[in-house]
């Protein structure tokens, strides 16, 4: 993590890595989470989430704590890591991102795959059609 430049390195498939930014509210919880990690266990590693035992996180763990929050929160609906992609990317894209910039964000290597991680709202469809169309 690069806290004064707000970007967080990401290694996603394959082992590829990529930079992306990182809000102040996100790197403000980050800063509090490693020192508490770093008091806890006493480690230093540069994985970001590590177990109790100071070893990396699995997949299966990360859904599970997910889903622990998810449901402390009062949310009755079922959301995995991969649905906060999706709506990540959904987000951008409604907020007028360039798809290719998104694709960079979520690491894909052709924007095919990024369009379908992209799901415009109606509310979206009839925004972009009344400001672009001459004749909306």
């Amino acid at each position: 993590i690069d806290f004064s430049a707000e970007l967080l390195r990401v290694k996603g498939k394959r082992d590829k890595e990529r930079l992306i930014p990182v809000g102040r509210y996100a790197l403000d919880a980050l800063k509090k989470y490693l020192q508490w990690r770093e008091k806890k266990l006493a480690i230093q590693d540069q994985a970001l989430f590590l177990n109790k035992f100071g070893e990396r996180i699995s997949d299966r763990s990360a859904r599970e704590r997910l889903n622990l929050y998810i449901e402390k929160m009062g949310i009755d609906k079922n959301v995995t890591p991969h649905t906060l992609r999706h709506s990540f990317a959904t987000h951008l894209i409604n907020r007028g991102a360039d798809l290719r910039a998104v694709q960079e964000l979520l690491g894909h290597e052709r924007l095919s795959t990024t369009q379908i991680y992209t799901h415009i709202t109606p509310s979206h469809l009839k925004k972009v059609y009344t400001e672009s169309h001459p004749r909306a």
